[in-house]
């Protein structure tokens, strides 16, 4: 009570990043919590420390060759990374926001309708970045295609899902895996589950308490990791395998595994409700392009 603020400077979830950046600049301050209606913390507006990009040498690989089943009849033709959010595939999102924290390395996992993404990106040259591709026979799971990359890497790797619109820092991420020595490291995001009936609270058959439509609250996978790559010897080549079966195999070695809290925006576009939430939110709210 001593040192908090009563009256803090928060913004809500209409704001977009680059409208935190001015007022942040024009209250001298570094940091901006974004509520919702009830005041609630629902993220945070970071005002970054430096304009300048470093070159990062880290390949990102970007998971893109699953059907997207639940997208029908979006994804009939069309592969789901390839669907459009403010008129530019998500795949293309996600390349632009690596590219503007420095990262100029790409390959994505392809397989259903492949060629698609291929004859629209080809080798990267005009998003001034370098892109080949993995090309999966069948469907490897979200970490068995990373058994075709080339086994000389050795620097970690960013990896992440072709569907997952965020903000999140990728340079914060590697530098948080890369100074806690992890062989894995996955950015998690808080998510809250409310439960539509109250919860009685029992003893035996005694009443101990109510709770009306209680909150539970757990960490989820966000779909993005920095990988050593050490840790791919234990994928077999071609074999599908996902990422938490990928964790769970490198725990097994007694390597360290570490979650990356991540408060940035995020969604994971897997419904039609989905595609339709991100339209009709600004893409500025997700990333700088």
């Amino acid at each position: 009570e001593k040192v908090m603020r009563l009256d803090p400077f928060v913004v809500n979830e209409s704001i977009t990043k680059d409208a935190a950046t001015q007022l942040m600049m024009a209250n001298n301050i570094r940091q901006i919590p974004i509520v919702d209606n009830s005041k609630k913390v629902i993220g945070m507006h970071l005002l970054q420390e430096s304009a300048h990009i470093y070159a990062q040498d880290n390949l990102t690989v970007i998971m893109a060759g699953g059907k997207g089943t639940r997208l029908k009849p979006y994804t009939e033709d069309c592969p789901k990374p390839m669907l459009k959010i403010d008129g530019r595939p998500m795949l293309e999102h996600i390349i632009l926001r690596a590219k503007n924290q420095g990262f100029k390395k790409f390959s994505i996992s392809i397989n259903y309708l492949g060629n698609i993404i291929e004859d629209y990106f080809e080798e990267g040259q005009n998003l001034g970045v370098e892109i080949s591709y993995l090309k999966e026979e069948q469907s490897l799971g979200t970490a068995g295609s990373l058994s075709l990359l080339d086994s000389s890497l050795k620097d970690s790797i960013i990896v992440t899902n072709g569907d997952v619109i965020t903000d999140i820092n990728y340079s914060d991420l590697m530098n948080f895996h890369i100074k806690h020595s992890a062989s894995a490291t996955m950015a998690v995001q808080l998510y809250d589950m409310q439960n539509p009936y109250g919860v009685v609270e029992m003893n035996g058959v005694n009443i101990i308490g109510f709770h009306e439509k209680p909150i539970t609250r757990s960490y989820i996978n966000a779909g993005v990791y920095a990988v050593l790559p050490s840790s791919l010897s234990l994928l077999e080549y071609g074999e599908a395998c996902d990422m938490p079966s990928l964790f769970t195999r490198i725990q097994k070695q007694n390597k360290k595994i570490l979650a990356y809290p991540m408060h940035e925006q995020w969604l994971d576009v897997g419904r039609p409700e989905d595609l339709t939430k991100a339209n009709h939110k600004s893409i500025s709210d997700f990333q700088e392009t």
